[in-house]
């Protein structure tokens, strides 16, 4: 759909990203910590921009709901959205798309919530009687204001809840049971402060999904040659800028010949040679290791007869398997070339 010609050439491989905002911003600065710049054409206003340095690459800066409309199409290649979004318009979410890799931005949960009145209202088994009740008692199903129709539908439905309906919510959903148009909601929420100054309470298996930006490829795109180099570029830097910051370089220096201490230090600690070279006949050795178990490794280096240990942060380290392409390769269909 746009991405191929009439003669068979390729067309670019799309990145959809927000085009405002908070969420733009941060998706760009993930990008930025992976060296993948997003460069916008001429200005704010222009809806068409590039990675710099990374060539056939064009970067669609689209609305949220649309980035998911353009991957559900096959318009664009990837996309920043959230997992909330996605879910709740696409009903074959694993069919369509491959959900690539948590962003660590955009978090919101997706949950039930309840007058906090009904203190009897805990659980959404408790919710299923208090439902029952108000049917035989009105004659009437109870409502429940949302924005995720699709999603409440499946999660009432796992949890055997039927006696509801479904108002449409277009303004602020956590007003409705005030209003009196509805008698609970289901709502995003990132901190809980709005739910609670609406008198409103979460249930407490309520959390229908919890939520953030994702970074999300099309199965149904056109995957030619060049998309596929493109995709597999993207995700080797993305993976080695994660990868870098869970990590840290720990080096040293042992009286004995490094080896065995680099096998030790990889049993104990799950530390690698960040060379992959294990001998060096002075002792000197070079470990990257999880950051949460650096101080553990150093202070056993210093047990092995080390008289200094340094710690460095990393930028990007790259690997040999690109897992996150790999992940994709395998579900990308050998007819979309």
């Amino acid at each position: 759909m746009g991405a191929h010609s009439d003669n068979g050439a390729e067309g670019p491989f799309v990145l959809a990203v927000p085009s405002k905002g908070r969420l733009q911003e941060a998706a760009a600065a993930f990008f930025a910590r992976a060296g993948l710049e997003l460069v916008q054409g001429r200005g704010v206003r222009d809806y068409r921009g590039a990675i710099a340095g990374v060539a056939g690459v064009e970067v669609a800066y689209v609305s949220s709901a649309e980035i998911v409309g353009q991957l559900a199409a096959g318009v664009a290649h990837f996309g920043v959205a959230g997992e909330d979004l996605v879910r709740e318009k696409v009903p074959d979410v694993e069919a369509r798309f491959e959900l690539l890799s948590p962003l660590g931005f955009g978090h919101a949960n997706i949950v039930v919530a309840a007058p906090r009145a009904w203190i009897d209202v805990r659980t959404m088994a408790d919710l299923d009687d208090v439902a029952s009740a108000y049917r035989a008692r009105r004659g009437e199903r109870m409502r429940v204001a949302t924005k995720y129709v699709n999603l409440t539908r499946r999660f009432f439905a796992e949890h055997g809840v039927a006696d509801y309906r479904i108002v449409e919510s277009l303004g602020a959903t956590e007003g409705a049971p005030a209003s009196g148009s509805a008698e609970l909601i289901v709502d995003i929420t990132t901190t809980g402060a709005t739910l609670a100054a609406n008198a409103l309470k979460p249930l407490d298996d309520g959390v229908i999904l919890r939520s953030q930006a994702t970074l999300i490829a099309s199965l149904t795109a056109p995957w030619g040659p060049n998309t596929r180099s493109a995709a597999r570029d993207i995700l080797a830097r993305i993976a080695a800028s994660e990868e870098a910051l869970e990590s840290r370089e720990v080096r040293a220096r042992l009286p004995s010949p490094a080896h065995l201490a680099v096998e030790a230090a990889y049993e104990r600690f799950g530390a690698v040679s960040a060379t992959g070279e294990d001998v060096d006949p002075h002792g000197f050795l070079a470990l990257h290791c999880a950051r949460d178990k650096v101080a553990e490794l150093a202070g056993w280096l210093l047990e092995k007869g080390a008289e200094r240990v340094s710690v460095a942060a990393l930028e990007q380290t790259f690997d040999a398997r690109n897992a996150l392409y790999e992940a994709l390769e395998k579900r990308i269909r050998p007819d979309s070339v």
